[in-house]
């Protein structure tokens, strides 16, 4: 069943953790704001709070079943990943776009996909940044790449939108800003002549399709390690292998 975001006095999350507790909660609702409080000591003045900024997820893609599973949507199937693996339920609309709420390790996530078909998607991503207060270089943008070839992925702190409609218009609601972090799921290039926009609205081989599988996985923890580390080591490490992934030696 799916809700519509209303105004209400709050919410709170919590799951089992090594830490003495964990919540994030919602409290002014307009230009709210959320995040995780934990107790890591104890002090004559009681527990000590650490405050962890939240994270906005955003997969790009087309709404309706006709699109499911084709080239341009695998931005949704990694937030579909994500949500699987960490048990965060999509079931609310706001923004015009599919939430879900939930965390990683101790910092908390808003998945989030636009229902406003690809081209719109900054309709949805722009307020929910300010509905949440979230910064842009916590804000994560998954998408296809044709650049990049079937099933490699790129994770990077920044850069242009490279003609992806989605994107440019995400960049668009940011203030033009193109200073969030995106992780592109490579579709590969239409073969010979073929339409553009036919191909990006066509669905994959069945060996396409098993490294886009196997790319899902991957980029699953590859957020993670985003959301938990930020751009570290692991990050060069894992765009270096992904650059090689399917060279042979």
């Amino acid at each position: 069943m799916l809700h519509a975001a209303s105004p209400t006095p709050g919410f709170c999350l919590s799951s089992s953790s090594n830490l003495n507790c964990r919540s994030y909660s919602t409290k002014a609702l307009v230009r709210a704001r959320f995040s995780v409080c934990c107790s890591v000591g104890e002090s004559k003045n009681g527990a000590t709070k650490v405050e962890y900024t939240p994270w906005l997820v955003v997969g790009l893609g087309n709404p309706g079943r006709k699109y499911h599973g084709t080239r341009h949507n695998v931005g949704f199937e990694v937030i579909d990943s994500i949500s699987k693996a960490e048990g965060i339920r999509m079931n609310t609309i706001q923004s015009k776009a599919l939430i879900g709420i939930g965390s990683i390790g101790d910092v908390p996530i808003l998945l989030a996909k636009p229902q406003t078909y690809m081209n719109f998607s900054g309709e949805s991503v722009g307020p929910l940044a300010a509905y949440y207060q979230v910064p842009l270089r916590h804000i994560l943008l998954v998408y296809d790449e044709m650049k990049l070839p079937n099933g490699v992925l790129r994770l990077q702190p920044k850069g242009g939108h490279g003609y992806h409609n989605g994107l440019k218009n995400v960049m668009g609601h940011l203030d033009g800003s193109p200073n969030f972090p995106r992780l592109s799921i490579g579709i590969g290039n239409p073969p010979g002549n073929m339409d553009v926009k036919a191909f990006l609205l066509q669905k994959f081989s069945s060996v396409e399709r098993e490294q886009i599988d196997a790319s899902l996985e991957q980029g699953v923890e590859a957020v993670k390690t985003l959301v938990l580390n930020g751009f570290s080591n692991q990050v060069y490490r894992f765009n270096l292998g992904q650059k090689y992934k399917y060279h042979k030696v």
